[in-house]
């Protein structure tokens, strides 16, 4: 019986896990396209946008939680996009920038 529990525990932790982090990947790049505005100012060869405004997200391969310092906080010429974005697409957006760039 415990055997069985392990089981399925394993399944669920390394099948089920996959899928829930690849909808915040998808969520998070139809935000960088559409709802963020993103791609207006950022190169990122996954979301094939070209802008170079700010900086090329595929040089600079920033981690999760640099991508939501700048959103959340603005650098430079960026706004914050607190208010626009919820804390979920915030999450989802910067997951897919680190994911996208750092693979």
């Amino acid at each position: 019986m415990k055997l069985f529990i392990y089981i399925i525990l394993f399944f669920k932790i390394f099948f089920f896990q996959n899928l829930s982090s690849d909808e915040v990947f998808l969520k998070g790049k139809e935000i960088f396209l559409n709802s963020g505005n993103c791609a207006a100012c950022h190169s990122l060869k996954d979301a094939g946008s070209v802008a170079n405004i700010g900086p090329s997200l595929d040089e600079i391969r920033p981690v999760a939680e640099r991508v939501k310092n700048a959103v959340v906080n603005g650098i430079g010429v960026m706004p914050s996009a607190m208010g626009v974005l919820s804390d979920d697409e915030i999450d989802a957006v910067s997951y897919y920038v680190s994911k996208s760039t750092n693979n």
